[in-house]
């Protein structure tokens, strides 16, 4: 395709538009997937062109799982992207993220860490953070609430075990579940990681809410601490 040239001048066959329609979305490719959502380029650049230059702007992460970690003021240091189109991006990856916990949520047992880690996969791992989330249970082991319970790095100087039984009491919980992120994509504990999980596991014996597992997530990768026989 030469440059500049506008999406009217693009072989009928070849418009994102038409070839949706003719074969589906899944026939499109992640730049045209964009630029039909972008709808219009700018001066000099069309669609197609715009979304190919908002793809590459991450360079950890190329194609679409770079844009969950671009900011509204990354994307709109593009020319042809204002507050408008950076919004709609944004919303984009909080819609998959969306989509993708609603599917798995129709799967979650709270006695199988994999589908809780399907649960939190694409809410978390895509986190420049560290985030904790408390999972609530009652004697059912049915889900009464979740909270996030820290952000930043998951240690014992910084992330106080309190915090979590004062969501639990509010909760009237019986039971709690830990999940947080690696953002390396690792999920292997680290030394942090297994004294925080044994200062909580032994408050909640104090308590009477036992500790059911602590579940870390990678990058499309997990480890339950239940599985691995720390807890």
């Amino acid at each position: 395709m030469k440059e500049n040239k506008t999406i009217k001048e693009i072989p009928e066959d070849n418009r994102p538009y038409e070839k949706c329609l003719a074969g589906g979305a899944q026939t499109l490719t992640d730049g045209e997937l964009l630029a039909v959502l972008l709808r219009t380029g700018t001066k000099g650049r069309n669609s197609l062109e715009l979304a190919q230059e908002i793809l590459e702007l991450s360079k950890d992460k190329e194609g679409l799982l770079g844009l969950h970690q671009l900011s509204l003021a990354q994307l709109r240091s593009v020319k042809g992207v204002g507050k408008v189109k950076a919004v709609q991006i944004k919303c984009i990856g909080e819609l998959s993220k969306r989509i993708a916990s609603a599917a798995a949520k129709r799967g979650l047992s709270y006695n199988r860490p994999a589908t809780i880690a399907d649960y939190y996969m694409e809410r978390l791992r895509h986190e420049e953070q560290e985030l904790l989330m408390c999972m609530m249970l009652d004697t059912k082991n049915h889900l009464l609430g979740e909270e996030m319970v820290f952000k930043g790095t998951v240690n014992g100087s910084l992330a106080n075990p309190r915090e979590i039984f004062l969501s639990a009491f509010s909760y009237h919980a019986v039971g709690i579940i830990l999940v947080h992120n690696h953002p390396s994509g690792d999920p292997r504990p680290s030394r942090a990681d297994l004294d925080f999980t044994e200062r909580v596991f032994r408050a909640g014996e104090i308590v009477g809410i036992p500790l059911l597992d602590h579940i870390i997530i990678g990058d499309h990768t997990y480890i339950s601490l239940k599985e691995q026989g720390i807890l």
